[in-house]
This record gives C-alpha cells, sequence and structure tokens, in this order.
C-alpha cells in the first residue's frame, strides 16, 4: 500500500500511537509520519505508506496552520494545561490590550523551545531532561508566523482562541506563554487543533473510527492519497518516456531538454518529475542538468 492518509488525530495519542495503530489497521509495516503533533493536540497528522515513507527527510517546508485555546493568569512546566502549575496571577487582559501585542509575533521571531519538546541539546531530548526536574539554557531559534488572528476572547475568563499559521519548527504553546509575557501575565495553551500542514486540511483527514470501518473490507483506497501531493510546491518538469526511463535508472537528465512548468528552478533546487502525467520522483538542478535524487515509481 503506497500513499498517504491524512489522519485526523485523535487527543491523548502520540505521532507513534496513531502510527501503530494504523499499521494494525491496514497491515502496511512500513509507515512513518511527516512531524510529531502534541498528544494533547488534534487534527492534521499525515501518515506515509508504504514507498511513501521514504519522503519523511525530503519534505518542503511548508506552514502549518492551527487554531489554539489559551488561558492567561497561570504558568505551567509544560506550557499547556496537561502541566504541574507553577504560578498564578490576576493581572487584567481587556481585547484591546491582547489585539495591540499580537503584530509583535508576526513575521520572523525568534523563539526559545520549551523544556517539554523533542529538540536535542548536546545530544539530549529536552523532554528527557524536563521529566528529571531539570532546566537548561537553550537558544533561541528563528521561526515566522504568517498569520495570527484573534478568533475569540472573553476578557472576564482571560480565555480565548488563536488562529496560527507558521513554519515548522514554531511551538505555539511558547507563542502563547511569550504573548502573555507581553502583557505581563502567565499564559497556557488549553487546546490545540492542527488544521493543515504538508499541504493537507482537515478535508482531506479521516478519523481513526472511519479507518476501523474500512478495515472489514481491506479497502483504503478512498482515503489513500497520492504522494506527489506532498512535493506540489516544487517546480514541475515533464519528460519523456525515454527520458523517464534514464531518470529512474539513476542518470541525469538535460535540463534544457525537458519541460518545466512554471519559472526555471536554481541551482541545487529540487523539481518534480513526471512522465505522461505520471510523478516519478525528484531531481535537483546542478549545471544544467537534472541529477536523481529520490523516484517514487519503480518503471515507466
Amino acid at each position: 500500500m503506497d500513499g498517504i492518509i491524512v489522519l485526523d488525530k485523535p487527543q491523548d495519542f502520540t505521532s507513534f500511537d496513531a502510527v501503530a495503530v494504523v499499521r494494525g489497521l491496514t497491515r502496511e509495516r512500513h509507515i512513518g509520519h511527516t512531524g510529531t503533533l502534541d498528544p494533547m493536540a488534534t487534527g492534521v497528522l499525515p501518515l506515509l505508506l508504504g514507498r511513501a515513507t521514504k519522503a519523511a527527510s525530503l519534505l518542503p517546508d511548508t506552514d502549518k496552520s492551527y487554531t489554539a485555546d489559551f488561558r492567561f493568569g497561570e504558568r505551567r512546566d509544560t506550557g499547556d494545561s496537561t502541566g504541574a502549575l507553577l504560578e498564578t496571577d490576576e493581572t487584567p487582559v481587556d481585547r484591546a490590550a491582547l489585539e495591540a501585542v499580537l503584530p509583535q509575533f508576526t513575521g520572523d521571531v525568534l523563539q526559545v523551545p520549551p523544556m517539554y519538546s523533542a529538540v536535542s541539546v548536546n545530544g539530549q531530548r529536552l523532554y528527557k531532561l524536563a521529566r528529571q526536574g531539570m532546566e537548561i539554557e537553550r537558544a533561541a531559534r528563528p521561526v515566522h508566523i504568517a498569520s495570527l488572528k484573534l478568533l475569540d476572547y472573553n476578557a472576564a475568563q482571560r480565555a480565548g482562541r488563536l488562529i496560527v499559521t507558521c513554519s515548522k519548527g514554531t511551538y505555539i504553546r511558547t507563542l502563547i506563554e511569550d504573548i502573555a509575557a507581553t502583557l505581563s501575565t502567565g499564559g497556557v495553551m488549553t487546546a490545540l487543533r492542527r488544521t493543515a500542514a504538508c499541504g493537507f486540511t482537515l478535508d482531506d483527514a479521516v478519523s481513526l473510527d472511519a479507518l476501523k470501518a474500512l478495515r472489514e473490507t481491506g479497502d483504503f483506497s478512498g482515503v489513500l492519497r497520492p504522494v506527489e501531493k506532498l512535493f506540489a510546491p516544487l517546480p514541475a518538469v515533464h519528460v519523456t518516456p525515454a527520458q523517464g526511463k534514464r531518470y529512474l535508472n539513476g542518470g541525469a537528465l538535460d535540463f534544457a531538454r525537458c519541460r518545466s512548468c512554471g519559472p526555471e528552478p536554481g541551482t541545487g533546487e529540487r523539481v518534480a518529475v513526471y512522465s505522461g502525467g505520471r510523478f516519478l520522483g525528484l531531481a535537483a538542478l546542478d549545471g544544467g542538468a537534472l541529477r536523481y535524487v529520490k523516484a517514487f515509481a519503480e518503471n515507466i
């Protein structure tokens, strides 16, 4: 079984839990995911099946979108409502003040990753150190917040909901903590739902219950997405059948003799290779030649 199942991940499942369950339902041994999603989070989790697992290390950088619930007036060790309470305060925050600071957190910003995260520092996962009660210095990392909007806010409860579109590696709970600090209070994330990732949205997603129902027939074709959807942001290059065979055998192609859709890629830039409308794989431009990167088709 080759392709992508976009799972609407349920709450309290880790990404590895989701992989294990879908492996059991589909009986496909080779399954991976495109990036972890916190256990408390729900929503879009693309799972790679069969030959599609080869895409895991080749994914183009694409923005992800979330709806995030938050509450001001407290700090917790995890940055979300699942953690141990560290501090509370009664600082009032009105809607106008909140909306006024949001522009500070759009565009290119620096963010210190939370201790409860999978980031490695000196070869050690931060969450493992955090579970031992340790906190170490972490360098701030650049992230990009493409869009940040306040969807709802109750000043009396100091709680609301944000819509965020951001780059890979952005921590929404850290974003909420940073917004709260700017308003001289604490803040925690109380819920998180990923609405888009890797070019997929909730409209593409399927629930675990729906997958369990499909297990009866063993036919998952209706929810299996093609691997080329992951590479839709890349320039497309179309080749002849003869060129396609050469490419699949690892041979380089003369870019000038290929048909490119869109602007010419820059040196080292990856492209998606097609022949006869069929996705073959990835190549990279190198001195006027398209060099083989990874094939997702066995033959032409």
